[in-house]
């Protein structure tokens, strides 16, 4: 029973592992976007900004899978979780990004 209570710290490692490289790609995301609204408010070629606009859109999808793989990761890892996504609201987070 004593092993039931311990804390293992490999998910709190994976999740502040799961944190950093989500806070990476919204950063990217948002340099993106401000070279974007640069490139609007400089009469930017239109080509040039909706190449910006798909490298924004694309860092937000992979930043929202990367959320989204995290939570799963959790819930294969500790089934039962309180506050922890069931299938269904999973996949309906998926399909936001789809």
């Amino acid at each position: 029973m004593g092993h039931e209570t311990t804390a293992d710290p490999i998910p709190a490692q994976h999740d502040a592992e799961a944190k950093r490289k989500v806070v990476n790609r919204l950063r990217r995301a948002h340099g993106q976007l401000a070279a974007v609204i640069a490139a609007v408010e400089q009469d930017a070629h239109c080509r040039d900004v909706v190449q910006q606009l798909s490298a924004v859109s694309k860092a937000l999808d992979r930043a929202g899978f990367l959320v989204i793989s995290s939570a799963l990761k959790e819930c294969l890892n500790h089934p039962g979780k309180e506050g922890a996504p069931d299938q269904d609201e999973l996949e309906k987070l998926f399909l936001t990004l789809a």
